[in-house]
This record gives structure tokens, C-alpha cells and sequence, in this order.
């Protein structure tokens, strides 16, 4: 009976780190370039008391990892707006280091820089900020990410891919600093900018709202296992003891 404690002591340590996951989701259902977060649980087995043979299966802490998915492309007509076309992120200077970041509304200094909607200036290809002629009329941006103003190129926005499994940290409303320090992208035909689109989050609010009932249920049914497993525990060690 205790092996079964534990077992939905874990469980139900699991199903709250989902549940935070789901709430972190829904809160950025609307946010412009957010990824979901997903949890990865692994099965871990015990052998209990002297018998070999006898194992209990518990579920580990779970492992956090981003989803990948495409939010949907959203027309916006701003010249000053971007979308990533393929696996690939945008790269922004900020205090904490370099982040990568999949929302694209940018916008220029009155000094020319390209900043993202927080202020933190956009990098190009080289990782150095990107400066802008503010008397130069309005930018074009090609889907390799190049810019001209008046026929005339005068950067390139930057495009960085990083394996996220290794690890990374959320920045803001949907940045993140990975681990594994973040590469340019040369030549890569399925990945590119699109001007005049923003990037939606890729949370799916009805799939994350059906998960979270299913969630809460699970969470109340091991609960009340919980509860009955304690009172027989109580029972048997009243009769236990009254047998003297």
C-alpha cells in the first residue's frame, strides 16, 4: 500500500507540472510569436522489498521542451513587420545576452536602428545591430532577409537556428536564451523572412483548454485514491492492533 502512495505521489507531482505548463500556455494563447511549452514524462521503475522480480513503475519530474509548430502567418501591411518562414528565429540584443525571439514587429529609431517591440536591437547575419537610414524612405526586405532602402542595400536581418533541446531559459514575452549558442543560416532555401506578416502563437487554446479539464480530472481521481488508501491503511492498523 505504501509502493501505491508513492506511486500517485508521483503522479499527482507530475500532473501538477503540467498543469503549470498549461496555464503558461493558455496566458500566451494570444501572444505574437510564442512557442508552447510541452512536457516530456519517463517512466521510472523500482524493484521493492527483497523480491527481484517485484518492481513499481513511478513517473519522472518530466522534461520541458519547446513546441516547434508554426503559429499561423497573419498579414499586418507593416513594412516594419516580419515573420520567420521555416525553423528558424530572429536575434535581439538584450541585457541578459543574445535571445531569439520569433516575433517580428519591429520598429525604427528616430537614430535608424531596428529595435523589437520591447526596444532591444534587432542583430543581422553578423550578430551586430542593425542600422537603418531614417530619411531613407520606407524599407524593403527580401525574403533572404535583406534590406534596401531607396534601390540601395544596406543590411541583412539576421536568421539563427539553436538546438533548443539542449536547453533553454524563456526571455520575455517570447524570447528565449538557448544553451547551445545560436548559428546564422547561410543559403537555406525553406527558411525566410516575410515582410508585412507577424508570426500568432502556435498554442492551440481549445487542445490546451480539453487537456486541462483532462488534467483535472486525472488529478482528482488520484486524489481520491489517495484518500481511500489511507483509510484502509487506518483500518487495517485498528484491526491489526485490536487483535492483541
Amino acid at each position: 500500500m505504501q509502493s501505491g502512495m508513492y506511486v500517485s505521489l508521483s503522479s499527482q507531482r507530475a500532473l501538477d507540472k503540467r498543469l503549470t505548463t498549461i496555464a503558461d500556455n493558455m496566458a500566451n494563447v494570444n501572444t505574437v510569436g510564442f512557442r508552447g511549452t510541452e512536457v516530456k514524462f519517463d517512466e521510472v521503475v523500482s524493484r521493492t522489498g527483497n523480491d527481484l522480480n517485484a518492481k513499481v513503475a513511478f513517473v519522472s519530474q518530466g522534461n520541458d521542451y519547446l513546441n516547434t509548430q508554426t503559429g499561423e502567418m497573419q498579414e499586418s501591411g507593416n513594412p516594419l513587420d516580419f515573420a520567420v518562414k521555416g525553423d528558424a528565429w530572429f536575434s535581439i540584443d538584450t541585457p541578459a545576452g543574445q535571445a531569439l525571439t520569433r516575433d517580428g514587429r519591429f520598429t525604427m529609431t528616430s537614430t535608424g536602428q531596428l529595435v523589437s517591440v520591447r526596444g532591444y536591437p534587432v542583430l543581422d547575419s553578423a550578430g551586430g545591430p542593425i542600422q537603418l537610414d531614417p530619411n531613407g524612405g520606407e524599407p524593403s526586405v527580401g525574403s533572404d532577409g535583406k534590406i534596401s532602402q531607396n534601390g540601395r542595400q544596406i543590411s541583412q536581418i539576421g536568421l539563427f537556428t539553436a538546438d533548443v533541446g539542449k536547453g533553454y531559459l524563456r526571455y520575455d514575452n517570447s524570447g528565449v536564451i538557448t544553451t547551445d549558442k545560436p548559428q546564422p543560416v547561410v543559403d537555406n532555401a525553406t527558411i525566410g523572412v516575410m515582410q508585412g506578416y507577424v508570426e500568432q502563437s502556435n498554442v492551440n487554446g481549445i487542445s490546451q483548454m480539453t487537456q486541462l479539464i483532462q488534467v483535472s480530472r486525472a488529478f482528482e481521481s488520484i486524489s481520491n485514491s489517495m484518500s481511500q488508501t489511507e483509510n484502509s491503511l487506518s483500518e487495517t492498523i485498528k484491526t491489526l492492533g485490536g487483535s492483541k
